[in-house]
C-alpha cells in the first residue's frame, strides 16, 4: 500500500510505501502486558472501571505501526523523486492514495499497454512495451511461483505489438503459447514458430559463416587455438570450392597436412558436428536462419527455439549458432531488434555472454530477458544493469540479499516484501513502474500449458 502524507500549510504532499507493520512500542506497555498475564490468574471478582479507562489502555496495546519508506515527494502536484523534506507530525493528513492514483502521479507512460494483472485494490496495472525495448530485465522467483506464466504473458504482449521474439525453450514451457487453454488455436497460433533442433531446425553447412562456426568449435566443443587455426584454413579453402558437405568437410580434414594430435582434435569436433542431427547437406530439409525473421518481420512473432530433449552438448552448439547468428544479422541490419527471453540461462549461456549481454548486444539491438529461480548464478553485475526486476516469492534470505544488490531498489523494501508474496503475486521493480516498487497479481492467459509437473498422486 502506498500513503500520501499531506501537510496542507505548505501544499507539499509526501509518497511513502508501508513495507512492514508492527505493534507500536509504548514506554512501559511490555511491562503492563507481563503484570496483566501473571495477575490474570490469582485475582478474582469483577472489574469496576466507571470511566472507561480499560477502553483505552487495550486500545493502545494492540496500536499498531506502519514501517514505511518514501518514495517521492510533491510540490503543487509536482513530483519530485528524492526529497529531504518531512510534514509536519501534528497537523499532516494521513490517506491512501490507489496504485492507478500514483501511476498517473510519476506518469507512467500508456502507449502500447501490457496488462500484467491487477494490484492489491483490484485495478488493473499496464506496463508499457516501451519499458521492455532496448531493457534488460530479470524474472526470479522460487520455483512454482509464476516465473514462466509471466515470462509468457510478456511474450505475447510484445506479439501483439509485432515484436520479433526469440524464445531459448529449456524445458518445452513456451510450445503451446500457439494454442488455447481446450487445445484448439488461438489468436497467436500464425505467429509463434516452434522450431526443435534435429527435427525441424536444422542448418546447411555451406551456408553458415565462419564467424559463427568459430564460436561453436571453440565456446561450445572447446577446440584449442592451434585446432583452430587450421580448421579456419580448410574452412577457406573449400568455400573457394564452392559448395561444400559434411562428407567434404570430413575428407578435407582427414587430408590435411598437420600435426596428429590436431588432426584428431579436428576429427573428434567434427564427429560432434555430426552426430548433432543439427548440420544437413539437404538444403531442402535446412532452414535458413534469415528466412525465418522475414515471418516475423511484419507482423510480429515468436520463435521458440525448444531445447527439451537436447543434450548438454548439442544445446551448447544450437546456442552459440542462435546467438552468433543474430548478432550477425541484426549488424547487418536485416532486422531492427529482437527481445531475447532466456529460461535458466546460466545452465547454457557461457561466461563471456553476460558481458556481451549487458555492454555489446544490446547495441546491436538485442535486448534480453532472464527468467531464473536460482537468482545467485546471475551475476552481480547483471542485477547492478538491470532497468526492471519482476521478484516472485523468495524465503530463502540468501536469495532476498542477491536480488536486492539491484541498483533500483532498496534492500529493506525486498526482504520485507517478498517473503510475504502469495503464488502468481509479484513485486514490479524499476523502470517499468518508475521505481516505485508495485505488488501485482498475474492474470491468467488462454494458452495451453506446458511444463507443468507431472504427478503420480492425480486429484481426482
Amino acid at each position: 500500500d502506498y500513503l500520501l502524507v499531506e501537510d496542507a500549510n505548505v501544499n507539499r504532499k509526501l509518497i511513502t510505501q508501508v513495507i512492514d507493520v508492527q505493534f507500536a512500542s509504548v514506554p512501559g506497555l511490555l511491562e503492563e502486558l507481563l503484570r496483566d498475564s501473571t495477575t490474570e490468574e490469582q485475582i478474582y471478582g469483577n472489574n469496576f472501571d466507571p470511566l472507561g479507562v480499560s477502553s483505552h489502555i487495550n486500545h493502545i496495546q494492540d496500536a499498531r505501526m506502519l514501517i514505511c519508506k518514501i518514495r517521492g515527494s510533491m510540490l503543487n502536484d509536482r513530483l519530485r523523486v528524492n526529497s529531504s523534506w518531512l510534514p509536519s507530525r501534528s497537523k499532516s493528513g494521513i490517506t491512501k492514495i490507489p496504485i492507478s492514483s500514483l501511476l498517473s502521479y510519476v506518469g507512467v507512460n500508456k502507449g502500447l499497454p501490457i496488462n500484467i494483472g491487477e494490484t492489491k485494490d483490484a485495478s488493473p496495472l499496464n506496463i508499457t512495451a516501451h519499458d521492455l525495448d532496448g531493457r534488460l530485465n530479470i524474472i526470479t522467483g522460487k520455483k512454482g511461483t509464476g516465473k514462466s506464466h509471466l515470462s509468457k504473458l510478456l511474450v505475447l504482449g510484445l506479439v501483439d505489438y509485432n515484436a520479433t521474439v526469440v524464445v531459448l525453450d529449456l524445458n518445452g514451457e513456451y510450445t503451446g503459447l500457439g494454442y488455447s487453454a481446450k487445445g484448439g488455436g488461438n489468436e497467436y497460433s500464425g505467429r509463434v514458430h516452434v522450431l526443435t533442433p534435429g527435427a525441424n531446425f536444422r542448418v546447411s553447412l555451406h551456408k553458415m559463416d565462419l564467424g559463427v562456426m568459430l564460436k561453436i568449435l571453440v565456446h561450445a566443443l572447446a577446440l584449442p587455438g592451434t585446432s583452430t587455426r587450421e580448421f579456419k584454413r580448410i574452412w577457406k579453402s573449400l568455400c573457394r570450392q564452392g559448395k561444400f558437405t559434411l562428407q567434404d568437410l570430413g575428407d578435407a580434414i582427414r587430408q590435411c597436412s598437420c600435426n596428429m594430435h590436431v588432426r584428431d582434435a579436428l576429427f573428434s569436433r567434427y564427429y560432434s558436428l555430426v552426430n548433432s542431427g543439427f548440420f544437413t547437406d539437404n538444403d531442402e530439409a535446412a532452414r535458413c536462419f534469415e528466412k525465418l525473421f522475414e515471418k516475423t518481420k511484419k507482423d510480429g512473432g515468436a520463435l521458440v527455439i525448444n531445447l527439451k530433449d537436447v543434450s548438454a552438448v548439442d544445446r551448447q552448439i544450437v546456442l552459440e549458432y542462435t546467438l552468433g547468428s543474430l548478432v550477425k544479422i541484426l549488424g547487418q541490419w536485416k532486422i531492427k531488434s529482437v527481445f531475447l527471453f532466456a529460461e535458466e540461462a546460466h545452465l547454457y549461456l557461457r561466461e563471456t555472454y553476460w558481458e556481451d549481454i549487458v555492454t555489446r548486444m544490446r547495441h546491436f539491438g538485442l535486448f534480453t530477458n532472464f527468467v531464473t529461480n536460482q537468482p545467485d548464478t546471475i551475476k552481480e553485475n547483471i542485477y547492478r544493469q538491470a532497468d526492471s526486476i519482476f521478484l516472485f516469492n523468495f524465503t530463502n534470505e540468501r536469495d532476498l540479499e542477491t536480488v536486492s544488490k539491484a541498483a533500483r531498489v532498496d534492500a529493506e523494501t525486498v526482504k520485507s516484501i517478498a517473503q510475504e508474496l502469495p503464488p502468481h503475486h509479484c513485486l514490479l521493480i524499476g523502470n517499468a513502474v518508475k521505481d516505485f516498487p508495485v505488488m501485482v497479481k498475474v492474470r491468467a492467459l488462454d494458452i495451453k500449458t506446458m511444463g507443468q509437473t507431472r504427478l503420480f498422486f492425480t486429484k481426482n
